[in-house]
């Protein structure tokens, strides 16, 4: 269900490993465009118009479920639920790259009972993220090792060779998630002491990390990454911190437009207006010169730079001061400026993404300490699959092979934190050239009395 940015790798794999499969989108349109892009032999793929919000498109997918294996919600995680429930309904295996929630955890008896699978956060953050984790985790203790500390960030990215707007960003995918992520809370764990951050401080909280083959890199925290203590098993750490990484001047350039208020959700009439025209009244400004304006910004931002900020630069760059007409239907500022995000940051052909994601374990031995790191680093395919669209689907598409060949006879709500689950999605990830590096990076022998 869904024809979005990452389902592509996913159909694919599946119909070249022998499963029929019905995509089924909003458009029936989209959902055929993405079987003529493939690139293979696709008689055993039918596309369906389903659009899951209407009362005709929930009907379909009542008819459709009975006659199926099992089903993957590659949608909106605000639309996996009524998919989930269908599945469990007719006793079918379900499949999502979403985080459990509460309300997917709330099917875990049924799906148990009937002999179902639910497998979520199984794409690559979350999901590779888990599996590599826990490897290094599991690894550690059956070798009588405590994991001390634990941070862990992850970035989808241009490549370097790709990096060439002022954002040092390009959508791969939903733009109105990338926004909607910009306004999270953090908490988590540092040396020992909760650390609590609101999200309209988020981007003040951001440290520069150089990762090899890359160069420097913003890291920020990123939601909740406290209840991974309890989820990786790790009660003994002292630190826990997951998070996202940027390419500079990302975490100034959106903390300055969220001060604006440009992640606002509050709704509101944007009818015959323009960008312009909607900062100058948000700031009350009355200048009528692009110079006088700039300046203006700069100053109710308390930018050193004046009008030739780098920040208000970006902010003209991205279509802010424009005179280009806001989108009708457009009810909020953050859906205004994610407009602005889907024109300017595009991918353009031939350029590629990348994933970068780094944990790093301090782990505690009976004779030594150890500092352990594992390092993802991949790269998209020029004029073919993005790193995100792979990373993200191929991890989904390599369970649904396992549990539909028997493979993997787990029941209930799973995430892949258990050897059963992350071992062989792993190992063929690698086959497929998705391949975690690790690596010791500092022994310290303890001193014995």
């Amino acid at each position: 269900m869904g024809s979005g940015f990452c389902t592509p790798p996913l159909v694919r794999y599946l119909a070249e490993h022998k499963f029929s499969v019905i995509l089924a989108n909003r458009t029936l349109e989209n959902a055929q465009k993405l079987i003529d892009s493939l690139g293979i032999d696709s008689r055993n793929i039918e596309p369906r118009g389903l659009d899951i919000e209407t009362e005709q498109g929930q009907i379909l997918l009542e008819e459709l479920a009975p006659n199926v294996d099992a089903i993957v919600s590659m949608l909106p995680y605000l639309f996996h639920p009524i998919a989930a429930r269908a599945a469990m309904k007719y006793s079918k295996h379900f499949f999502t790259t979403s985080y459990a929630t509460d309300v997917m955890r709330q099917l875990d008896k049924e799906a148990k009972e009937k002999g179902l699978i639910i497998i979520n956060e199984c794409g690559v953050d979350p999901g590779t993220d888990h599996m590599s984790a826990m490897k290094v985790i599991h690894e550690a203790k059956s070798n009588g090792g405590k994991v001390v500390s634990f941070t862990s960030f992850t970035g989808g990215l241009p490549a370097p060779d790709s990096n060439n707007n002022p954002f040092g960003y390009k959508l791969s995918w939903a733009p109105r998630g990338v926004l909607l992520a910009s306004r999270n809370d953090a908490h988590y764990l540092k040396d020992g002491k909760d650390v609590n951050i609101p999200g309209k401080d988020l981007f003040d909280h951001y440290h520069v990390v150089d990762i090899e083959g890359v160069g420097k890199l913003e890291a920020y925290p990123n939601r909740n990454s406290t209840q991974y203590i309890d989820i990786y098993g790790i009660p003994e750490t002292q630190t826990m911190l997951r998070g996202t990484y940027r390419y500079p001047g990302w975490c100034s350039t959106i903390k300055k437009m969220a001060d604006l208020g440009y992640l606002d959700l509050t709704e509101q009439s944007f009818e015959g207006q323009t960008y312009l025209d909607i900062l100058k009244q948000k700031l009350k400004i009355e200048a009528s010169s692009l110079p006088e304006i700039k300046e203006k910004v700069s100053q109710v931002l308390n930018l050193s730079g004046g009008g030739q900020d780098r920040i208000v630069s970006n902010m003209e760059w991205i279509g802010m001061f424009s005179d280009k007409q806001i989108a009708t239907g457009t009810k909020t500022y953050l859906d205004a400026l994610c407009n602005l995000f889907k024109e300017k940051l595009r991918y353009t052909k031939g350029e590629r993404d990348m994933i970068v994601m780094r944990h790093e374990f301090v782990i505690d031995y009976p004779d030594r300490k150890e500092h352990v790191s594992s390092t993802l680093l991949d790269y998209g395919i020029p004029n073919g699959d993005s790193s995100m669209s792979r990373t993200v689907s191929l991890p989904v598409a390599i369970a649904v092979r396992l549990v539909l060949e028997g493979s993997i006879q787990l029941t209930g709500l799973q995430i892949p934190i258990i050897p059963e689950l992350y071992t062989p999605i792993l190992q063929e990830l690698e086959e497929l050239g998705i391949k975690f590096v690790e690596r010791v990076d500092k022994v310290e022998k303890k001193m014995t009395l």
